[in-house]
């Protein structure tokens, strides 16, 4: 297969992928972001005011037609228009780069057929991309975080994700040479624990996530970060089974070509 083809594929299934990720996003993650706007509303008012105790979707619908009049983008077209273009836009890039990353896989991870190896990449993509930052620096939802530190907290948090991402491309390589050996336990066992003790140590060597004020309610928040990890495994897991569907359908349409053109020229 050659990588214009796992190019097209890796397009074609980020753009499911981040279909998909909307649809999580928008009915797991929205509630939360609408809690968390009603507690951040309610508490720019003082308690006497009475709009300060309602529901959080209330409290949303009401802030847009201010925030629209403003010159702004509505809380509507954030949680719809906005979340899809996003998650498409996402699902994109990251169907485009596991693509590519899984053609330069090809072959090189012992005896993996195409959709196996295109798999595992994509597992490899999820656990070192979402999910080491995740658990480093769990997301939170509005009214969380100052704004004072929002740079060093956004560097570190691409700073954490590239290493992890780099580590996890030199364990995959280190497996691929000793998968090659014929030494397949160890191409398994060294590149795991390699890469989870170094991510670790990197974690522990980074500075911490801002602490979350002891006033904000645990159920949202955690509710907001929860939903947030389930939108991403969607991302990642239809990504991985759409990708490697249409690699494996892809590898057995060209190997019917080389046969066919093997029978004619026999």
């Amino acid at each position: 297969m050659s990588p214009r083809a796992f190019l097209i594929n890796g397009l074609i299934a980020g753009l499911i992928a981040g279909l998909f990720a909307f649809g999580a996003a928008y009915f797991i993650g929205e509630p939360h972001i609408d809690t968390a706007i009603a507690l951040e509303e309610g508490g720019s008012h003082s308690h006497g005011d009475d709009h300060s105790h309602g529901d959080g979707r209330a409290h949303a619908e009401e802030a847009a037609p201010a925030e629209e009049e403003e010159g702004g983008i509505s809380r509507d077209r954030q949680s719809t228009f906005g979340l899809a273009t996003g998650t498409v836009v996402i699902g994109l890039a990251l169907g485009g780069i596991v693509g590519v990353a899984a053609a330069f896989a090809l072959g090189r991870l012992g005896r993996l057929r195409p959709a196996a190896s295109t798999a595992l990449i994509a597992g490899v993509g999820f656990v070192a991309f979402a999910l080491a930052a995740w658990v480093k620096y769990p997301p939170n939802p509005p009214a969380v975080g100052s704004g004072d530190t929002i740079g060093a907290r956004t560097a570190a948090y691409f700073g954490f994700q590239g290493l992890s991402v780099l580590l996890a491309v030199a364990a995959v390589v280190l497996a691929a040479r000793l998968a090659s050996r014929g030494d397949g336990w160890l191409a398994t066992a060294v590149p795991v624990v390699g890469w989870a003790v170094l991510i670790t140590a990197a974690g522990l060597a980074l500075p911490a996530a801002d602490p979350v004020p002891a006033e904000f309610p645990a159920e949202p928040l955690w509710g907001f970060r929860l939903s947030s990890l389930v939108t991403q495994a969607v991302l990642w897991g239809v990504l991985a089974l759409v990708l490697s569907g249409l690699v494996h359908r892809t590898a057995r349409a060209e190997e019917a070509r080389r046969s066919l053109a093997a029978g004619v020229r026999a």
